[in-house]
């Protein structure tokens, strides 16, 4: 099978690196320095399953590429759109297009430039990031739930499921993505934003009883919205968060606070922004995410000047 990944960071990176080792045909579009690392000494992983490096085809034109089958489409939420339009000369008729953001409004985006047929939704469950240009640090997870974005059951994500197994990536395919992709955007939108806010990680978080029922209230007005926009989010669905929560590593921070600590664009308006909006919308207020979308803004393209 022919791929292509945009976007090479931790998720990307991550699994278009297994699939390579797998014997996938696999070209990479990324840019800057990591781009010039990946050329000259290869696609390097470190994993608690085993380190390993990859020499791949790396480009940052993906018009040097020839159309493939699937593309693993994994850029920051922000730029969604500009990437859409840059991957066109990937996209044959039969092309699926894999969608693994943060964020539930992504692949409408896709669709609209790409075509809507041609987006499969997806979440990624795993905690990983560039360690350095050419190196993706793994440290957990490594999980992926797509679907058809119509609920649909289709030969091709059973086919894709088939590919991401041969390459040792836990593959699932959902039977309902818009919940899949609103019950993780439910977790994120508190990892992501109290870890941002407060500089610490899951283990602090969890042990100030202030700072963890507001990571609650983030979870419920998250929940509160999805429902409000048609999606059928369980009943449990709160708890379920919370005690996953529970799970995480006392010394996990989110990919949010990784962009912050690192002077880089943050998905605030993907995150917290679109409860906000959401809520005003549907009349429902959101006065956690508000003090996050608030106390973030300043950061998000970067260092306030």
């Amino acid at each position: 099978m022919r791929l292509a990944v945009i976007g090479a960071g931790g998720i990307g990176g991550y699994f278009g690196a297994r699939l390579a080792q797998a014997g996938e045909d696999v070209s990479f579009i990324a840019r800057g320095e990591h781009l010039r690392a990946i050329k000259a000494r290869g696609l390097r992983v470190r994993s608690p399953s085993g380190d390993f490096t990859v020499n791949v085809p790396a480009t940052d034109d993906p018009r040097t590429i020839a159309p493939v089958d699937v593309v693993l489409f994994c850029v920051k939420s922000y730029d969604t759109e500009s990437a859409a339009e840059a991957i066109r000369p990937l996209v044959a008729p039969d092309t699926d297009v894999l969608s693994l953001q943060n964020g539930v409004d992504n692949e409408e985006k896709l669709g609209r430039i790409v075509g809507p047929g041609h987006v499969l939704g997806g979440a990624a469950y795993i905690f990983s990031f560039i360690g350095e240009p050419g190196l993706i640090e793994h440290t957990s997870g490594g999980r992926i739930v797509f679907g058809e974005m119509n609920q649909s059951r289709s030969e091709r994500c059973h086919r894709l499921v088939t590919v991401l197994e041969r390459a040792k990536i836990n593959a699932q395919v959902s039977e309902d993505i818009h919940r899949t992709l609103w019950e993780k955007y439910c977790f994120i939108c508190a990892g992501a934003g109290l870890t941002s806010l407060t500089r610490l990680p899951m283990g602090a978080i969890r042990a100030c009883p202030e700072t963890w029922e507001l990571y609650g209230q983030v979870v419920e007005e998250a929940i509160t919205v999805g429902r409000a926009s048609g999606v059928a989010l369980p009943p449990d669905l709160l708890d379920r968060t919370l005690a996953m929560a529970q799970r995480v590593d006392p010394g996990a921070y989110s990919s949010m606070h990784y962009d912050l600590t690192h002077g880089k664009r943050l998905e605030l308006e993907a995150l917290h922004g679109h409860v906000v909006r959401l809520g005003r919308r549907f009349g429902f207020p959101t006065p956690a995410c508000f003090a996050i979308l608030a106390a973030l803004r300043p950061y998000m393209n970067g260092p306030p000047a």
